[in-house]
């Protein structure tokens, strides 16, 4: 079996046939915005901000993962060499043990991407930047895939419909709101 751990976009549109799903979480990650997307985004003049994990002790990350089926089929290897195509500007592609939230191992070994702080193989990774910055930054940028703040407004709802909580996404989600004059 194939399991995918998706903690961005592919929460809300994970956009591959999959035989089931389960809401979860990766122990000692936290989700950041230090991401810079030049290819969905944003362009490579205006990039876009979109999330990564970022090791944290004692940190949980709440996401979806994604039963793709066995290993051995053909569809499988479509589906994952469409996602690295999609995740290409994530540059550790790594498998990550999974919780429920009774803390029950739910998945052994799910392939997720990370955008790594390696310069020599992540040049869009952009690092931190202040409430403002980021809020200001996502506001302004759009790439092939839209808007970014269609990111952030999308990746807000998907942690909510699942009852999950992320106050930074929440706090980003309000200050990018309130930048294009919508109700917060």
């Amino acid at each position: 079996m194939v399991w995918i751990f998706g903690y961005g976009s592919l929460i809300w549109r994970p956009g591959f046939p999959y035989a089931r799903a389960k809401i979860c979480y990766a122990k000692n990650y936290k989700r950041v915005w230090h991401q810079g997307s030049t290819d969905h985004r944003g362009t490579v003049d205006r990039p876009g901000r979109t999330v990564t994990l970022e090791g944290r002790a004692g940190a949980v990350v709440w996401g979806r993962a994604f039963d793709i089926g066995d290993d051995g089929d053909d569809a499988i290897k479509e589906i994952l060499a469409t996602l690295r195509i999609r995740e290409k500007q994530y540059d550790l592609e790594k498998t990550l043990d999974l919780y429920e939230a009774s803390g029950e191992v739910a998945v052994r070994d799910a392939l997720t991407w990370i955008a790594t702080p390696n310069r020599e193989t992540n040049s869009n990774y952009l690092g931190p930047a202040s409430l403002d910055d980021l809020s200001a930054q996502i506001a302004r940028s759009r790439g092939p895939s839209g808007p970014n703040s269609e990111y952030v407004f999308m990746l807000a709802k998907a942690m909510r419909e699942y009852g999950l909580e992320d106050d930074d996404l929440f706090r980003i989600e309000a200050k990018v709101k309130g930048l294009l004059g919508e109700a917060a």
